[in-house]
Order: C-alpha cells, then sequence, then structure tokens
C-alpha cells in the first residue's frame, strides 16, 4: 500500500460500517468503492458467503460542499433500484473517517422500505501497482451500448470496468430496456436488471484475483489474463471510444500520476 497523492482526483475508499436507524451499528460486508474523478464502482461482498450484496456503478455527482452532499446514479446495480434517489450527506469525524446519512430502500426487509441509514466510511491508501512506487494509472470504462430508438424492449449487457492503481473491479449485467409513452405521451425508457457478475483483483507481485462471483465471472476482462495490453484505443482522452476485447467502451475517466 502507499499513501494516497496530494494531486490524485481519485477517491479509494472502504465501509466500516452501516447502520439502519434506530437499529445498531454493523457490518458484514468487505466493501470497497473506487471513484475516479466523477465516476464510481462499489462492490459489497458479504463476509459469510461470499456473495455480492450490492454491486453499483454510475457517476458521482457533488450537489453542495457545505455540507458536502453527493449524489449517485445506478447505471448498474444487482439491486434493481434504478429509480430510486441515492444521494447522501457526508460529515467528517474525528478520527477522519466519513460518516454519511441518507435515506434508502433497505433490501433486507420485504418490500425494501425507505429507510434512513448512517454509514461509515474510510478512505484507503492505494495499492501499489505494476508501475511501482508512488505512482499509477487510475480510470473507469463503461460499455457502449446502442441507444433504444422505437417502443418495445431491448436486452443489454451492461460492463464497468475500472482501475485505481493496484486494485481493479469489473462489474456486468444484464439488462433490460422497455421504452414506451407514459401518461403525458411522452417517451420514457424502463430499465430492469438480472444478477451482477464480478471480480475484484489486486496487485502484489502480480494480479490476483480476490473475487470472481457469478456466471459470468470467467470471462469478464481481467487484470490476470492480460486483457489491459490488448485494449484498442487510447486511455487518455474522456469520451473517446476503446475497444476491450473487440467489444466498444467509453472512457469516463482517467488519471495518470
Amino acid at each position: 500500500m502507499t499513501n494516497k497523492p496530494a494531486q490524485s482526483a481519485c477517491r479509494f475508499s472502504t465501509r466500516i460500517s452501516i447502520r439502519w436507524l434506530p437499529e445498531a451499528p454493523q457490518e458484514n460486508t468487505d466493501t470497497i468503492v473506487m471513484s475516479v474523478k466523477d465516476w464510481y464502482l462499489d462492490l459489497r461482498m458479504e463476509k459469510d458467503t461470499g456473495n455480492i450484496d450490492w454491486a453499483i456503478a454510475g457517476q458521482r455527482i457533488v450537489e453542495s460542499q457545505e455540507p458536502l452532499r453527493v449524489s449517485f446514479s445506478h447505471e448498474l446495480d444487482s439491486h434493481d433500484a434504478f429509480e430510486s434517489i441515492d444521494c447522501g450527506t457526508f460529515v467528517s469525524l474525528p478520527n477522519g473517517d466519513d460518516i454519511e446519512t441518507g435515506t434508502m430502500p433497505r433490501p433486507d426487509i420485504p418490500g425494501t422500505p425507505e429507510t434512513e441509514y448512517e454509514e461509515v466510511w474510510r478512505e484507503l491508501p492505494f495499492r501499489e501497482g505494476p508501475e511501482g512506487s508512488q505512482k499509477g494509472l487510475s480510470w473507469v470504462l463503461e460499455s457502449a451500448d446502442e441507444d433504444v430508438e422505437k417502443e418495445g424492449e431491448a436486452t443489454i449487457t451492461k460492463t464497468f470496468i475500472g482501475r485505481i492503481w493496484g486494485t481493479y473491479l469489473a462489474l456486468q449485467q444484464v439488462q433490460t430496456l422497455k421504452k414506451e409513452k407514459d401518461s403525458t405521451g411522452n417517451m420514457v425508457v424502463n430499465k430492469s436488471g438480472a444478477d451482477v457478475s464480478a471480480r475484484r483483483e489486486e496487485w502484489d507481485s502480480g494480479w490476483k484475483v480476490k473475487y470472481a462471483v457469478g456466471g459470468s465471472s470467467d470471462t469478464l476482462p481481467s487484470m490476470v489474463g492480460g486483457f489491459e495490453k490488448e485494449i484498442t484505443g487510447s486511455l487518455k482522452v474522456t469520451g473517446e471510444k476503446v475497444f476491450v476485447q473487440g467489444k466498444p467502451f467509453v472512457v469516463r475517466a482517467y488519471e495518470e500520476i
């Protein structure tokens, strides 16, 4: 591990606890969140079962600074909660951790009622990667999906892959997009998602698999398999299209230190 460079616009963190009010805090997951500039991947693994507790990815939008309020889009969501508003308020604690407060659906209760919560987050040092000490690459790529142009259903495979130095995540979900007119006659797209496949890999004198779960985990782009060297196109330009294993992706964020 190495400290986060002062000039980095990335954030790498883990969850210390979650509290559903008025219950006591607890933590049953191994969670990491990597944010590269304005985009994030979040993988929460159940410690007891090794299954995915929650996997989400999308855009990180700062709504205000004082207090810090951040909303998160869910372009991929293993809870199939694409329509819920995910916005949290963050306050620093005396020990340097952050406490996030807000309201969100509680998935372990039937009906997933909207419930107030408190989550404690701790920023982690960046893991040293193949570039060596005090330097590294960070990026987020999102699969480039065809637009749903007419009414009806379409199925896509949504994939996010991201890296902060020596930590890598890949998340994938088959999604059904249904385009239809709402009560006012406007065309809207309703999204539903199936189970998520995920990989978490870490550098330790070579890339090693920490988690590989889900039916498609073996075919996801893998640093262990060396896919990064086979990317066609430049990762350095946000919004550019690159090809990963022959499939188009959009560069959402990139940082090199």
